[in-house]
C-alpha cells in the first residue's frame, strides 16, 4: 500500500510539473483571461490549469482505483460496487466534470445547459447508491443528496473569483477530509482526498497570486464535485453522532457554501440573475473592507481551517457536547455575514428586489433595520449561553439527566431574558456608536434578565435541581456575548474605516482632547481625502504612546525627521490659539511654509442661527 504522504507528494509533483507546460500552451494557443468590468484580474493570464489538475488528480486515482463490480454494476445489474467503488466513482464523476467544463471553456455554453450536465453526473452517483443518509425517506435523502452534489460542484465553481481562493479553500477542505477518514480508520477515500489536497497544493504554486494562470469551470468543477463525494462518503462512513453526521461536511466546506447563500441571496434580492458574474463574493467584500487581495484570500483559508478545526472536534465528541462547538462557529459567521452583506457593492438603484417594479428597496431596509436581525441573534445567544452553562457547571455523566431539566426550562428562560433587554432598552442603540454608556445597558440587561429567570425557576420548578451556580455562568456567558456581539461590529466597522482610508497624508498637532475628535471626524468622513499618519505632541511623556489606534510620533522638535520619514503633505493643528499656544502655532506656520506644505486648525464652532 502506498503510504499516504507518497500520494500526496504524486499529485503535488505532478502539477508543480504539468502546470507551467499548460500555461505555456494556453498562451500559444490564446486560450487566455482578459480583464473585463466584472471580473477581478488586471492583465491577460492563461486558462486551462484545471487540464493540470485533473491530470495530477485523475490519472492516478484512475491507476488506484478499484473497480472491481463498479462496471458490472452500470451494464450488468449485479448489484452494487463494492465498498472500494467511492474512489472509482469520483473518478469517473470528475472526469464528466472535466469534460463539461473543458466543454464550457471552450464554447461557453448556457448555464441552464451545464446544470442539466451537473444533474445528470449527481444522478448517476445516486444511482450507484450514495447518499447522504440525512433522511429515513429514501426519497427525500436521494433529493437532497442530489441538491449537496450540485450546489457544492457550483460553490467552487462560483468562489473561483480571487486568485488562489478555490484552489486553497479546496485543498484545505480535501486534507480536512482526508484527516477525517484516517482518524476513523476509514481507508476508502483517504487516496482521492489527498490526491486531490495534493494537486491543489502544487497548482496553488501558480495560482497564488498574483497568478500566473487560471483553473477555468474544467477545475472548479472538478474540485467542486470531487469534495461534494467526499462529504457523502464520510456521511456514509461515519461513526460518529448525528450531530457529526449533518454538521462536519457542512463545516469542512464552510467556506464555499457561506459564499454561495451570501451572493445568491443578495443577487437575487437585488434584481440580479444568480448565475451572472460579479465583483460581489465574499474576497471581493473583504477587498472593499481594505484587505489587500492575498489577504482577503489569507482571510478565507483561515475562516476555513478553523471551521475544519471545529469539524474536526466534533467528529471525535458525543452529540450533546457538539452544540458547544457548533453553535460558536455559526454565531461568528453569521455575525460576519450580516456585516459584509451591508456593504454597497452594486448601484443604489440595484437594491431593490426587481429594479423595474415600485417594491421596497428591500437590502437597504434590512440595513436599515438591524434591531430585527439582533431579535434574532439574541434568540441564539441565550439558549446557547443556557446550554453552554450545563456543559460546564455538569459533567458528562450528569448532563444527561440535567439536559431533560434544560430542555424544559429553556422556554422560560428566552422569555424571561426577552422581557429584561427590552424594558432596560437594548434594542435602542445604534451598533456603530456603541459607547462606555451602552455597555452598562448590556451588563444591567443581563443582570435583570438572570434575576427574573431565578424568579421564574423559583417559581415555576421551586428551584429544585437547579444550580446556583449555572445562573452565575449563565450571566458571565449572556454578558460576554451581549458586548462581543455588538462590540464586533463597531471593531469591524472602526477596522473598514481606517483600512478604506486614502488621499493625502497628514500629520495631527496635538494628541489631546480636541486630536482625538479630528481624527474621528477624518475616519468617519472620506469626504476629507486624508490619511492621517499619526500624532505629535509638546507633550514628551506621550511619545511612544497610542491615541485610538495611531502612533503619538514625537514632539514639535521630531517634526524635520518626521516629515522626512512619512513625507506627510499636510498639518493639522487640534488645540486652540491662546497665548500659551501661539509660540507653537508660529512655529507651525514657520516649517509648513518652509517644505510648502499645507497648514488647517480643527475647531468645533456652535453659530447661532438668526430666526428671522
Amino acid at each position: 500500500m502506498i503510504p499516504p504522504y507518497a500520494i500526496f507528494l504524486i499529485s503535488f509533483l505532478a502539477c508543480v510539473v504539468l502546470t507551467p507546460a499548460v500555461r505555456f500552451l494556453a498562451r500559444q494557443r490564446d486560450w487566455v483571461a482578459y480583464p473585463v468590468k466584472d471580473r477581478w484580474h488586471k492583465t491577460p493570464t492563461a486558462l486551462m490549469g484545471g487540464v493540470a489538475i485533473y491530470l495530477a488528480m485523475g490519472v492516478p486515482l484512475g491507476i488506484m482505483a478499484d473497480f472491481d463490480g463498479f462496471w458490472d454494476y452500470i451494464f450488468g445489474g449485479r448489484g452494487p460496487p463494492t465498498a472500494p467503488a467511492i474512489d472509482a466513482a469520483i473518478w469517473v464523476g470528475a472526469t464528466l466534470m472535466f469534460i463539461l467544463g473543458i466543454v464550457d471553456d471552450f464554447l461557453r455554453i448556457k448555464p441552464h445547459t451545464k446544470l442539466i450536465g451537473q444533474i445528470l453526473a449527481a444522478s448517476l452517483m445516486t444511482f450507484l447508491g450514495f447518499r447522504l443518509h440525512w433522511f429515513h425517506s429514501m426519497t427525500l435523502d436521494t433529493l437532497i443528496t442530489l441538491f449537496w452534489i450540485v450546489g457544492i460542484t457550483n460553490a467552487f465553481n462560483l468562489i473561483d473569483n480571487m486568485d488562489g481562493l478555490c484552489a486553497g479553500v479546496g485543498m484545505i477542505a480535501a486534507v480536512y477530509f482526508g484527516l477525517l477518514f484516517a482518524f476513523s480508520g476509514v481507508e476508502n477515500g483517504i487516496p482521492a482526498a489527498l490526491l486531490m489536497a495534493g494537486s491543489l497544493a502544487g497548482f496553488l504554486v501558480y495560482n497564488f497570486n498574483p497568478a500566473s494562470i487560471f483553473m477555468g469551470d474544467c477545475g472548479s468543477l472538478v474540485i467542486g464535485f470531487t469534495l461534494a463525494m467526499l462529504g457523502i462518503h464520510y456521511t456514509e462512513s461515519s461513526i460518529s453522532g448525528p450531530m457529526a453526521l449533518y454538521g462536519v461536511p457542512v463545516m469542512v466546506l464552510m467556506v464555499s457554501i457561506l459564499d454561495t447563500i451570501l451572493v445568491t441571496s443578495i443577487r437575487l434580492l437585488s434584481g440580479r440573475k444568480a448565475s451572472t458574474g460579479g465583483r460581489d463574493h465574499t474576497s471581493h467584500r473583504l477587498v472593499l473592507m481594505g484587505f489587500s487581495q492575498r489577504q482577503a484570500v489569507l482571510f478565507l483559508y483561515g475562516v476555513g481551517i478553523i471551521s475544519g478545526i471545529a469539524a474536526m472536534v466534533v467528529n471525535n465528541i458525543d452529540t450533546l457536547s457538539s452544540p458547544a462547538v457548533i453553535i460558536p462557529l455559526g454565531l461568528s459567521l453569521s455575525l460576519m455575514a450580516i456585516y459584509i452583506a451591508q456593504l454597497r457593492v452594486y448601484e443604489e438603484k440595484e437594491f431593490s428586489v426587481f429594479r423595474n417594479h415600485g417594491y421596497t428597496p428591500i437590502l437597504m431596509e434590512l440595513t436599515y433595520k438591524r434591531q430585527i436581525v439582533l431579535v434574532f441573534l439574541d434568540f441564539g445567544l441565550i439558549a446557547f449561553s443556557y446550554y453552554l452553562s450545563y456543559r460546564l457547571r455538569f459533567s458528562d455523566a450528569e448532563f444527561a439527566f440535567y439536559f431533560k431539566l434544560f430542555l424544559s426550562s429553556l422556554p422560560a428562560v428566552i422569555a424571561c431574558k426577552f422581557i429584561a433587554f427590552f424594558i432596560v432598552g437594548v434594542y435602542r442603540g445604534f451598533w456603530r456608536f456603541m459607547s462606555a454608556d451602552d455597555v452598562f445597558t448590556f451588563i444591567k440587561a443581563s443582570t435583570l434578565a438572570t434575576l427574573f429567570t431565578v424568579a421564574a425557576i423559583t417559581f415555576l420548578y421551586r428551584f429544585r435541581d437547579f444550580s446556583k451556580g449555572l445562573f452565575v455562568i449563565d450571566w458571565l456567558l449572556t454578558t460576554g456575548l451581549l458586548l462581543g456581539t455588538r462590540g464586533s461590529f463597531r471593531i469591524s466597522m472602526d477596522f473598514m474605516s481606517r483600512k478604506t482610508l486614502g488621499g493625502e497624508k497628514a500629520v495631527i498637532y496635538g494628541a489631546g482632547r480636541g486630536g482625538e475628535i479630528l481624527l474621528r471626524e477624518i475616519v468617519n468622513n472620506k469626504s476629507h481625502g486624508i490619511n492621517p499618519v499619526g500624532f505629535i505632541d509638546d507633550d514628551p511623556v506621550k511619545t511612544g504612546k497610542r491615541l485610538q489606534g495611531y502612533p503619538i510620533l514625537g514632539t514639535f522638535e521630531d517634526i524635520e525627521r518626521l516629515f522626512t520619514q512619512y513625507g506627510f503633505g499636510s498639518v493639522f493643528i487640534s488645540f486652540m490659539s491662546s497665548a500659551e499656544n501661539d509660540a507653537a502655532i508660529s512655529a507651525a506656520k514657520a516649517f509648513c511654509k518652509h517644505h510648502g506644505l499645507s497648514l488647517r486648525r480643527f475647531s468645533i464652532c456652535l453659530e447661532e442661527i438668526d430666526l428671522d
